[in-house]
């Protein structure tokens, strides 16, 4: 129960006054119980077990289509409007311990996304987490969704990164160097595995691990950056659509390994992904490239040893001037610091290669988008983007139809 002053001097006030009418045993009494009752409240003006942060978005997107996007309805055009987030998190701080519990919301359910409790007491900028992470996989990939300048990250990020799996992680900036890493140990649920593996029920575990370095520039800032991930598929099925193409809710992925082939079981397969970012006041440019090799069930499958690969180029503007601001702590870029009536333009060339000998698809996107900044709450966006398939498996995937074009639009507000 919360106490307020005026209560405290109320409470106070009636019991003095009937005090002359008791006993002296029960007057001590009172003195004792208004004593341990102002106690009570002066630790509870003091206490920081209320001392709770609450957020989130609202991300409506409305998503037009046709072409291969559509292909198994005959590349005829489509659409859709729908809520593609609506987050809620909260967060506190006590001492060196904080945590984050972030909930997605959908219209028929409902999912935790991120649950981190987080140590950094250690004086030297270490931190230690554990809980549902985001795995330290692709710039692009990193940047939160309420920050990004696309309304869909690049298929290379799609493909490559489980974005948040459960797990312990532990990462460090160095100040004087412009070092961070960022190491983690995961349940694998990610790419078709359960987490499990199939021949003795063990954890099909990842590791994953993320090196960057930075330099601040008169006007902006220089981003150099690896990272490598080894993960435990303990002989699942993996998926066979890699990613959707950039546009959302459409009816074809358009990156498919097993297109025109089949699908494959794996013990494991690693990856690794460079990527670079520059700055020069309003404008960021970003490049990445990343590779997956296959380790098989079946040493003989001609899927043994594959590697599939992507890269992404994007550059960004604001025609204000503006400047995002950079992460160093997580080694990813924000919004721009108290952003209002702001314009920012965007383009982006993205290619994810899913084929192999026999089967498979290869996906290049180019997209155009703009935003509008109306306040740091507020954001409205709209991109459109063309995409072509190739390798041997497009004719099954999306038959005569080798090209698709799509439009996007959001509307974003965070609270």
């Amino acid at each position: 129960m919360k106490i307020n002053k005026t209560q405290l001097v109320l409470a106070i006030s009636a019991a003095l006054t009937t005090t002359t009418a008791l006993a002296d045993s029960d007057t001590e009494k009172l003195e004792k119980q208004l004593y341990e009752l102002k106690n009570e409240f002066s630790e509870l003006k003091k206490s920081s077990i209320f001392n709770l942060e609450f957020g989130g978005r609202v991300q409506v997107d409305y998503n037009y289509f046709e072409g291969a996007y559509n292909a198994d309805k005959g590349g005829d055009p489509a659409s859709d409007f729908f809520p593609r987030r609506i987050r809620t998190y909260v967060e506190s701080e006590q001492g060196d311990w904080d945590h984050k519990l972030l909930l997605d919301f959908a219209e028929d359910s409902g999912e935790i996304v991120m649950a981190r409790v987080r140590y950094s007491g250690f004086g030297n900028g270490l931190k230690v987490q554990v809980g549902k992470l985001r795995e330290d996989i692709s710039l692009n990939a990193l940047t939160s969704s309420k920050y990004i300048n696309t309304i869909s990250r690049s298929s290379l990020a799609n493909s490559m990164s489980p974005f948040f799996q459960w797990g312990a992680s532990a990462y460090q900036y160095f100040n004087d160097t412009g070092f961070r890493y960022a190491v983690g140990v995961y349940k694998n649920e990610a790419f078709g595995a359960n987490g499990r593996n199939d021949d003795d029920g063990s954890l099909a575990l990842s590791l994953t691990g993320r090196l960057t370095w930075q330099k601040d520039l008169q006007n902006g800032v220089l981003h150099l950056g690896s990272w490598y991930s080894k993960r435990d598929m303990g002989g699942r099925v993996l998926t066979g659509a890699l990613a959707r193409g950039e546009v959302r809710n459409t009816n074809t992925r358009l990156v498919n390994y097993a297109s025109g082939g089949n699908l494959v079981r794996l013990n494991s397969f690693q990856q690794a992904g460079l990527e670079a970012a520059y700055q020069y006041k309003g404008l960021t440019l970003e490049a990445e490239y990343a590779a997956r090799e296959l380790n098989t069930v079946d040493p003989a499958s001609a899927l043994d040893g594959e590697r599939f690969d992507g890269f992404s180029l994007s550059a960004s503007y604001f025609l204000g001037g503006q400047q995002k601001q950079y992460s160093k702590g997580s080694a990813v870029f924000k919004q721009p610091k108290g952003v209002e009536n702001a314009w920012e333009l965007v383009a982006r060339l993205s290619n994810t290669d899913g084929t192999s000998d026999a089967q498979g698809t290869e996906l290049t996107t180019y997209t155009l988008g703009t935003s509008y900044y109306y306040s740091s709450q507020i954001k409205l966006m709209s991109n459109l983007i063309y995409s072509e398939v190739d390798g041997p498996g497009v004719n099954d995937l999306v038959g005569g139809e080798d090209n698709g074009l799509g439009f996007t639009a959001r509307i974003q507000y965070l609270f």
